[in-house]
């Protein structure tokens, strides 16, 4: 008896892993179809995370409901929580790629700033059009 009860929790801990593991892959889908209709913006990107996951979870939930007579919130909490650890790891790591891309054009420039704040008027002309690669004297005339 205890060993079918230990088998018997074992499965339960497993079905709600596979819900979470669930979660997450409809979670990357929903992220990566919001975030190109949305042109990346945070917001959208982490909705349409949670609501990928939300989706799968409720169309799985709804075909247990049919096919076994039973629908099981636990389940369907396991499958969003997937979607919104996708999200929150989407934001995250989005927010670091731009802080480097950030930090990146600064050295590029060599221009250094407090507090991670890019005064504009500390940059100079000369300094500006290096960065695109443009000559000063395009814009004088002096070729």
């Amino acid at each position: 008896m205890i060993l079918f009860t230990v088998k018997g929790f074992s499965q339960l801990g497993e079905d709600k892993v596979l819900h979470f593991v669930g979660g997450n892959l409809f979670g990357m889908v929903g992220a990566g179809l919001a975030n190109q209709i949305s042109d990346g913006n945070r917001a959208w990107t982490f909705a349409g995370s949670v609501g990928g996951s939300l989706l799968i979870g409720l169309a799985k939930e709804g075909i247990d409901q049919n096919q076994y007579g039973g629908w099981d919130n636990e389940d369907l909490l396991a499958t969003v929580l997937g979607g919104v650890t996708v999200g929150v790891t989407i934001d995250v790591f989005k927010q670091k790629k731009k802080r480097k891309r950030e930090q990146l054009y600064r050295d590029a420039i060599g221009l250094e700033l407090e507090h991670d704040k890019q005064p504009i008027n500390n940059l100079s002309l000369d300094t500006s059009l290096s960065v695109l690669a443009i000559s000063s004297g395009v814009l004088t005339g002096k070729y």
